[in-house]
């Protein structure tokens, strides 16, 4: 878990400097009586990811365009067979693009440089959800055994941060309090009242968590450990995080 705070303390707030100069001490004596305080807080937390995304390319070359598409076609026809087959249904399978673009071969002729006209190349990338984590090399030599000539990814996510962006709100709130009266009872003050909350843009970011094995010093060599359930394919973690405004009066 990370966190990060900020706060800003002030008996008045965005006022110009004429309009301060024109307050009376009897309004600078009230709003100094109850000061109020605003904490900055971020708070992230760590899960691990339940749901991956890969894309996979098809590709086919002809002579002409109309021929390219209509083999591609086939091939992603195959490839999709193959994914449903491997237990993902049509929810989590969609298509990225498909394209079609000329085929040249170029060639150096006497010093010239020329292009000649192969044929065509149709291609067609179609995205595909899992939430078997633990079978994703599985999947990765069935897609590749299927015809797929390109794949990327995997991308890792959480299918709901929303039990996340909870907690992570929560303890931003007793933080956020914790903070603020700190600086009340510094200030001579003994408790704090809360006026405001906003809230930042919540967001998620992918973190790749690297563990290693320390062995005694003479001790004898261990085993090597057994290989992630995902082969190589490491998964992370994934960080989720709130940052919220939150702002106090300060009481006695």
């Amino acid at each position: 878990m990370f966190v990060r705070s900020c706060v800003a303390f002030g008996l008045i707030a965005l006022v110009s400097a004429p309009a301060a100069a024109q307050m009376s001490p009897a309004s600078l004596d009230q709003m100094a009586a109850t000061p109020v305080v605003t904490v900055h807080i971020s708070e992230q937390l760590r899960a691990p990811p339940d749901q991956a995304s890969i894309s996979a390319t098809t590709e086919a070359r002809e002579p002409t365009a109309s021929a390219a598409l209509a083999a591609n076609k086939l091939k992603t026809e195959q490839l999709l067979g193959t994914v449903r087959s491997a237990g993902i249904g049509s929810k989590d399978v969609q298509t990225e693009g498909v394209s079609v673009s000329a085929d040249y071969q170029y060639e150096t002729i006497q010093g010239r440089s020329s292009r000649r006209l192969n044929g065509y190349v149709a291609r067609n990338t179609v995205r595909i959800k899992t939430r078997e984590i633990d079978r994703l090399t599985g999947l990765l030599d069935t897609l590749t055994g299927a015809g797929a000539t390109e794949i990327y990814g995997p991308s890792f996510s959480l299918a709901d941060t929303a039990p996340l962006r909870k907690e992570a709100r929560r303890r931003a709130m007793i933080r956020g309090e914790a903070e603020a009266g700190e600086y009340a009872h510094n200030a001579g003050f003994t408790r704090v009242r809360l006026l405001a909350v906003e809230e930042g843009t919540s967001y998620n970011a992918s973190d790749i968590v690297v563990t290693g094995t320390r062995i005694a010093p003479m001790a004898a060599p261990l085993p090597p450990p057994p290989p992630p359930p995902g082969g190589s394919i490491e998964p992370g973690q994934i960080e989720t995080g709130v940052t919220l405004t939150l702002r106090y009066r300060m009481e006695r």
